[in-house]
């Protein structure tokens, strides 16, 4: 027996129309190329996308054309977000940080029809545009005074493309299955891998970051998605916000200490999300001119592990760091560490060591961690293995890649991260499949290394790789580094780290640099460190 409920779709464009009748006024903020700022309400940015849906028709495409974006987090490119899946297109975020070479494999492998830049990105359409076959045009985003020169003289121009075209659009209705959204891997080996979002994924996915114990975004709030909207769709922010009727403020392309806290004191922002290099950097900032985050008062911090010092930072601020996990691959909620009424009685310590690890999934969301024969391993805190996921925006197959390697035969995702999962349902991340050190047959975690690295005041950023040992095969190595005009010595690293893990466990040695490199995403390039300091005399290592 079935029951007897109406079948309504999950439809992206249903979220901007339920944000345009309930919260009409509240505004949307957008900070533009000139830093200047513009400003809009849900009413007329759904006005706005109703004439893009419109005038993509016009321009010839049809229902699951792909259609690329280059463009920073601004108002223009939050109506691609809605407008493309509206008319029945993909909407494909690409990010310009990428290496020339992935951005044309990307492109092409999606076969996109047009691509909508940002004026700051026209000349690298230009020198891309021969090499991309699939393409039919090139939309400028921005206003007839913003068209680039000599540069792409044939592009069009986005305001007015959309100018002519009515307001009125009776939304396309279709499977709540179609899709809606394709990103791609950052390809730190190989190419990059493409992951295709579904209308109902993406509801269902922004319905799950709203719940209290996740980002718990509201009404009341001023929410500010620092992560780039070319990045796994800024962790969904553009669709939880209106979702709840949240004021949003898109930050554009000025993403330093000083520009963020502009925009942050400016607008009342009260709620961000960003990695924590961003954080890092603003903190900075802020101590560097005795200023406050406030009003802010939550930061979510994912993309990468978010160390001990970035929480006691936040906190000295008045504000709460929330880690959170997820791939492109989970849309990308995956974890988030919110603690709760019961913990209100453990000691700060213990508190810290909950907030430290991934956290416990949001419903619909399942977790297990399995040994290296596929066979579940107990959530006791202390079993490590492979994370694996299901769940309905999770990826069940690459875009346009014969490849099933990451999915196990009864239909888990296999993530690459070594885990465990306490008896509560904290996930906490140990380290990478590809990134774990083996010594004498035994794992030690790099990710652990690293944050207690990071609570010496001198050290900046740290990442630990395995170097070769004659001994052990492989041993951890520090690269570090440092706070201009900071001096670190081995004794304080090693009395830095030594009380909190297994003797066995602290590297013989490190080894200072200006910068560790990362990827387009902000991601620790650890395949390039290893290439560089692998090996087991290094000329720049000092003894720990």
């Amino acid at each position: 027996m079935l029951g007897l409920m109406m079948d309504a779709p999950l439809l992206i464009p249903s979220i901007l129309d339920y944000a345009s009748r309930y919260h009409p006024n509240t505004e949307i903020v957008s900070r533009n190329e000139d830093h200047s700022l513009h400003r809009y309400t849900y009413a007329e940015a759904a006005v706005r996308t109703r004439k893009l849906a419109n005038a993509l028709k016009t321009l010839g495409l049809k229902p699951g054309d792909r259609v690329a974006t280059l463009a920073w987090n601004n108002y223009r490119h939050f109506e691609l977000y809605f407008g493309v899946p509206g008319a029945g297109m993909v909407c494909h975020t690409v990010n310009p940080r990428l290496f020339r070479e992935q951005i044309e494999f990307i492109i092409n492998d999606a076969q996109d029809q047009y691509i909508f830049t940002d004026p700051c990105f026209a000349p690298l359409v230009e020198a891309m545009i021969i090499n991309l076959p699939s393409v039919k045009g090139v939309v400028v985003m921005g206003s007839r005074e913003q068209m680039p020169g000599n540069i792409l003289h044939r592009a069009l121009c986005y305001e007015d493309l959309i100018a002519p075209e009515s307001p009125v659009h009776a939304w396309e209705q279709f499977d709540e299955k179609t899709a809606s959204g394709l990103c791609y891997t950052s390809g730190t080996t190989g190419h990059p891998k493409g992951v295709l979002y579904s209308h109902r994924s993406t509801v269902l996915h922004a319905l799950a970051i709203n719940q209290p114990g996740m980002f718990g975004f509201g009404p009341n709030e001023t929410v500010l998605p620092v992560v780039p909207m070319f990045h796994v769709n800024a962790w969904c922010v553009p669709y939880a916000a209106p979702l709840v009727g949240a004021r949003l403020v898109l930050p554009g392309p000025r993403l330093d200490g000083a520009g963020l806290l502009e925009v942050i004191r400016g607008e009342g922002v009260t709620v961000s999300a960003g990695v924590p290099t961003i954080w890092m950097n603003l903190l900075n900032f802020c101590d560097e001119h005795q200023q406050s985050v406030a009003p802010m008062r939550r930061v979510v911090v994912g993309g990468a592990a978010c160390p001990q010092a970035l929480i006691e930072r936040f906190a000295a601020h008045k504000a709460l760091a929330i880690q959170g996990w997820g791939m492109t691959e989970t849309s990308p909620l995956g974890s988030v560490s919110v603690l709760d009424a019961r913990h209100e009685t453990l000691s700060e310590e213990a508190r810290m060591g909950l907030m430290l690890k991934q956290g416990r999934s949001p419903y619909g969301i399942e977790m297990r961690i399995t040994d290296a024969e596929g066979r579940a391993l107990p959530w006791d805190g202390k079993a490590r293995g492979e994370l694996e996921v299901r769940g309905p925006w999770v990826i069940s197959a690459y875009y346009n890649l014969d490849d099933d390697s990451q999915f196990t035969k009864d239909g888990w995702f296999r993530t690459g991260d070594i885990s465990t999962i306490d008896p509560d349902g904290f996930m906490s991340i140990v380290d990478r499949v590809k990134d774990v050190i083996k010594t004498g047959g035994e794992w030690i975690s790099s990710i652990e290394l690293e944050n207690l690295a990071l609570q010496h005041p001198s050290v900046r950023e740290a990442a630990v790789i395995a170097r070769a040992d004659a001994k052990w095969s492989e041993r951890p190595r520090y690269i570090l580094a440092l706070h201009p005009g900071k001096t670190i010595t081995g004794a304080e690293l090693r009395a830095t780290i030594e009380p909190f893990v297994a003797r066995w466990w602290i590297p013989e040695d490190f080894i200072v640099v200006d910068e560790i490199p990362h990827s387009a995403t902000g991601k620790i390039l650890k395949t390039e460190l290893r290439e560089k300091f692998g090996a087991e005399q290094h000329p720049d290592a000092q003894k720990m």
